[in-house]
């Protein structure tokens, strides 16, 4: 690092040797060393996807209780079409951990509401592999 004062002696340039790598959707600080800046990744809650989340086990819990018998009747009286409310109601099989870290914003880049609106593995461990979870 360098500093020099200009001549009116009111400025200052300070010059920091550093350049900036990317680590898939992130862009990281490199040291001058070769060493990366470590800063734990900012909560970044994704609400479209915690809204899905929610509506999926809202479906779920008409279904459980009897006011709607079918997803075709879910669709029909949320007026949409029936194949969404089948995905977002596959939301529910998430593990619970993968739900957490959705909901805290801890989840990684790979996980986006249209990642998980294609079919997935029920098993919670295959999941987590399918979904490449590192939280």
């Amino acid at each position: 690092m360098t500093a020099s004062a200009a001549h009116d002696h009111e400025t200052i340039t300070v010059h920091v040797p550093l350049t900036f790598a990317r680590r898939g959707d992130r862009k990281q600080i490199v040291l001058p060393d070769g060493t990366s800046s470590w800063a734990p990744p900012l909560a970044r809650v994704d609400n479209t996807m915690v809204k899905a989340i929610a509506r999926g086990f809202r479906w779920r819990k008409l279904l459980e209780t009897g006011v709607h018998a079918t997803v075709e009747d879910i669709a029909a009286a949320e007026k949409i079409n029936a194949s969404y409310v089948s995905r977002v109601l596959r939301l529910t099989l998430l593990a619970p951990h993968i739900v957490e870290a959705i909901i805290d914003g801890r989840q990684g880049s790979e996980i986006t509401l249209a990642a998980l609106m294609k079919p997935f593995p029920v098993d919670w461990e295959r999941q987590c592999k399918t979904l490449s979870c590192d939280f």
